[in-house]
Parts: C-alpha cells; sequence; structure tokens
C-alpha cells in the first residue's frame, strides 16, 4: 500500500467514525459538558471539520473552504475564519450547533471535497512542501498526516470520552 493509499483509507475510516459518533446524539447531548472546564462535543467537532477543510482547500488548494463557499458560516451565525484555535474557554463552550442535521451536511461536503481532492495525488505529492500558518513550511505529508489524521483521531477520542460520560455506547473505530 502506498503512503497515499494509506492517508486515503484512514481519513475514510475516520470520517466514517466522526459520521458514527454523532448519528445518534440530540442537540443537548452535543452540547452537554462534564464540568466548568470541559468542551462540548458541539466545539470539538466544529474545530476538527474547519481544521480539515482549511488545510485541505485553504492551505492546500489556495482556495475558499467549503465553510465559505457554502455559506456555513451565516447559515450556523458563526465566525468566518476561525476554526477554535486561539479562542478563550468561554468562548468555546458558548459556541452552539443550530442544527445537527445542517452541520452533517457541511461535515459530509468537507469530506467529500476532501476525498476528491486526494484522489489523484501520489506519494510524490506529499513530500511537496506546504507553509501552514503559525507552524511554517513542511511536507504535505506532515500538513496532513498531524493536523487531519493525528489530529482528527485525537478529537474523536476526546468526542468518545464524553459520550461514555454520558452513559452512551462506544464506538467502534
Amino acid at each position: 500500500m502506498s503512503t497515499i493509499d494509506f492517508i486515503r483509507s484512514s481519513l475514510r475510516q475516520m470520517h466514517g467514525a466522526y459520521n458514527d459518533a454523532i448519528a445518534d446524539l440530540s442537540l443537548e447531548q452535543i452540547h452537554w459538558r462534564a464540568n466548568d472546564n470541559g468542551l462540548p462535543i458541539a466545539f470539538i467537532l466544529w474545530h476538527y471539520v474547519r481544521t480539515e477543510d482549511n488545510v485541505i482547500r485553504f492551505v492546500l488548494q489556495r482556495s475558499p473552504t467549503v465553510w465559505l463557499e457554502g455559506g456555513w458560516d451565516q447559515r450556523f451565525g458563526l465566525d468566518r475564519i476561525a476554526q477554535g484555535t486561539g479562542m478563550s474557554l468561554q468562548e468555546a463552550q458558548s459556541l452552539r450547533i443550530s442544527s445537527k442535521e445542517g452541520f452533517q451536511e457541511y461535515m459530509q461536503a468537507v469530506w467529500q471535497a476532501t476525498q476528491e481532492f486526494l484522489a489523484d495525488k501520489d506519494d510524490a505529492y506529499l513530500q511537496q512542501t506546504t507553509t501552514v500558518k503559525p507552524l511554517g513550511e513542511m511536507p504535505i505529508l506532515n500538513a496532513i498526516g498531524n493536523m487531519c489524521l493525528t489530529h482528527g483521531f485525537t478529537h474523536l477520542g476526546e468526542i468518545q470520552h464524553l459520550r461514555g460520560l454520558q452513559g452512551l455506547r462506544g464506538m467502534a473505530i
């Protein structure tokens, strides 16, 4: 298996796990927090999907994000460019997803954009460099591998933990 095939396969697996992670949740469960210092699933979910959207569309393709193209910022009444990095705890805790179904549509659009973009890429593409602010220049493999896969699976683990704290069933990855 080539590296790009591994990345595409792992992203598909992770996307499916995100879909499953929220499929049976109510808006109340998505916005639930374990304690005063905790973050809700809503923020974690929004933050990760926005991150993948930014990395794949804005950083690698130099094109508008799915978030902006689809007017999702306006649909949800959320910031045009923020993805959660640098937000205060209070800002992160107060983020609200007004429609789970609407957010699932946005997620699917991001997953599709990622799959379409990577469909014709090869391992040589992954060795090219890109600049990710504020981290600097890095191989595209690191941008996707660290900020999409590692970051994404880490946040998925947080979501699974929050599901468990709410007494909900676990998920298979």
